[in-house]
């Protein structure tokens, strides 16, 4: 990274702006799990000083992105195959009941907002750009649940998927997998039109299951 063009930050919400930058080279693939965090490197990159990263690190660690280790900086959080074998199912039971829930809520306005949403990762898809899709993948997934209208239910949510989100987006897909995602997706909207609720939650499960045997094959293939 020492070669790098120093990127400079303007200094409004310095440390959100840094976290920012290493959320994206983590979806990105420029930081990969297990990496450990040269903060003199990107000090340099993102011509800031120790403090704001070290705030912005703590953001990450927060989101599950990044591992604090005691007395030794940090690392790019490594997600163990039986943690997904684990949480997977939880959080798909969960984006189950927030699907179900939300078709009961949804309205017409709901509906043109998740829509754009879609219309947006669908552009970052054919861009390459793999951080904007997670991000809009993530807001229109955490729609969901707030349209379920269950604060307990998302609190649950966000806890587990903390624990997960790094591995998620960090799993390269085959050209396959990406339409099969999008398609999806595209199928949640058409469920949300028709406020069917039993069959939101059974794209949603199998959209999670869809998504673990994804990351452990990728577990499976970084380990080889």
């Amino acid at each position: 990274m020492s070669n790098t063009v120093p990127l400079r930050v303007a200094r409004t919400s310095l440390h959100q702006q840094v976290a920012e930058r290493i959320r994206t080279m983590i979806l990105n693939h420029q930081l990969l799990p297990g990496d450990k965090i040269d903060e003199s490197a990107l000090c340099q990159q993102f011509d800031v000083s120790r403090t704001p990263l070290r705030e912005a690190l703590k953001v990450l660690s927060n989101e599950g992105l990044i591992e604090l280790l005691n007395h030794r900086g940090a690392r790019v959080a490594v997600t163990r195959p039986h943690e997904v074998r684990q949480l997977f199912p939880i959080i798909g039971a969960l984006e189950a009941l927030a699907g179900e829930l939300a078709c009961a809520h949804v309205t017409a306005g709901d509906i043109s907002y998740l829509q754009s949403l879609h219309d947006d990762m669908l552009r970052c898809y054919r861009q390459q750009d793999d951080a904007g899709y997670a991000r809009l993948n993530r807001e229109i997934h955490l729609g969901f649940f707030q349209l379920a209208d269950n604060p307990a239910l998302m609190a649950l949510y966000q806890q587990l998927t903390a624990r997960t989100h790094a591995v998620r987006h960090v799993a390269r897909k085959s050209q396959a997998e990406w339409l099969a995602a999008i398609d999806d997706h595209e199928k949640m909207l058409i469920a949300l039109r028709h406020r069917d609720g039993a069959l939101m939650a059974d794209i949603l499960r199998r959209h999670l299951q869809h998504k673990a045997e994804m990351v452990l094959a990728f577990l499976a293939a970084a380990e080889a």
